[in-house]
């Protein structure tokens, strides 16, 4: 009786064992023709010995039946499923075969397990997804950019249009407006045209037309040499220029001098346009690594709130439209100096608090003279 047990329960192990097998994730072709073969085998054995044929003749066509059925179903599966694999991959890549792939697709390809064309085929929609998230990024960025675009040229242009209108409907011959109406249009249109120009450096940057045209030269004196270009528009203000305590020494840089004099203007005429009635704009520079120099353009302005700080280095974004488009300017000027400092293989970015003010820092690659 127990013997009888241990026999049904080593079945039911063996039943199970064999099941499991079968229902496997990762069941190879080789298993798969295997476990085929030999139930074809028994059931030709159990057919052999209800004929009446002996052991050894069952024994001989068991093992007959075996490998006839293994290699047959064994090469009809690998070609079904590797000329599905062949199209999964021809889908992947679609590209026409070389006669390099040709090779790959007749001698490699056969060799890699279905694990392995999973992880390809896994690694490709991994792809292709990132490639559809940045393309619907880039939609989003496109559409918010052409209305921004939209909107900067509509205010210049609508503006000109009707103060000329204005005046061609008589108000030309009225000598009290007709002059001051002229002035304005002639401001619009130098905003126009300020705004065409930044476009088209913009886009040069962008598409690496614009040539780096590398020197040695000392930082603090092109900083002076900026504040003192700035100085009148900063004595409006009654804003104070000065290089912070410490960081008079000489430091030599090597860099574009004209194109960081471009952001250096840039980030200080800023200081000066968002910056409070008798503040500050403090230039300090340090020497960070016997590498490279950090410049930092500080100010005691009105500030930025933290959610705006990573997306201020975008093209025409503002973080209080009204207010900027009053003080001037295109929109941009930061994106241009992002470029810029970009261009020279270096990094910039910003600190900012309302109310407190704000700090623009980029790098420099360090001069040799230092």
């Amino acid at each position: 009786m127990a013997s009888k047990k241990i026999g049904l329960i080593s079945l039911y192990y063996k039943n199970y064992s064999l099941w499991s097998m079968f229902k496997a994730k990762n069941l190879s072709p080789q298993k798969l023709a295997g476990f085929t073969a030999l139930v074809l085998s028994a059931i030709m054995a159990a057919g052999c010995l209800l004929i009446g044929a002996n052991y050894k003749e069952t024994l001989i066509a068991f093992a007959l039946t075996f490998l006839v059925a293994y290699y047959l179903y064994l090469y009809t599966l690998q070609n079904f499923i590797y000329r599905k694999i062949k199209l999964i991959y021809k889908f992947i890549y679609q590209t026409k075969a070389s006669k390099r792939e040709d090779f790959f697709n007749k001698n490699i390809l056969p060799l890699k397990t279905i694990d392995e064309v999973s992880e390809d085929v896994e690694k490709w929609a991994s792809q292709k997804k990132e490639e559809l998230d940045n393309l619907r990024r880039n939609e989003a960025f496109r559409k918010e950019f052409l209305l921004n675009l939209s909107h900067e040229l509509k205010t210049p242009i609508f503006a000109v249009q009707g103060y000329i209108h204005t005046l061609l409907d008589g108000a030309i011959e009225d000598p009290t407006v007709n002059k001051m109406f002229l002035k304005n249009a002639t401001k619009n249109i130098d905003r126009l045209c300020r705004l065409i120009d930044d476009l088209d450096e913009i886009s040069k940057l962008e598409s690496g037309e614009m040539t780096i045209n590398k020197e040695i030269f000392v930082i603090q004196d092109l900083v002076k040499d900026v504040f003192d270009t700035l100085s009148i528009k900063a004595k409006q203000k009654e804003i104070k220029f000065s290089i912070k305590k410490g960081c008079e020494a000489p430091v030599h840089v090597y860099a574009d001098k004209e194109k960081i004099r471009q952001v250096l203007i840039n980030l200080i005429e800023n200081s000066v346009k968002y910056g409070k009635p008798d503040g500050q704009t403090i230039a300090s520079i340090y020497n960070m690594d016997g590498k490279r120099v950090l410049v930092e353009i500080s100010d005691t302005g009105i500030g930025m709130a933290e959610e705006h700080l990573p997306r201020v280095f975008e093209r025409f974004y503002r973080t209080d439209r009204a207010r900027s488009r009053d003080i001037g300017g295109t929109g941009l000027g930061l994106a241009i100096v992002k470029h810029i400092v970009e261009a020279h293989d270096q990094t910039i970015n910003v600190r900012s608090k309302i109310e407190v003010g704000s700090t623009f820092g980029f790098t420099l690659e360090l001069g040799k003279d230092n």
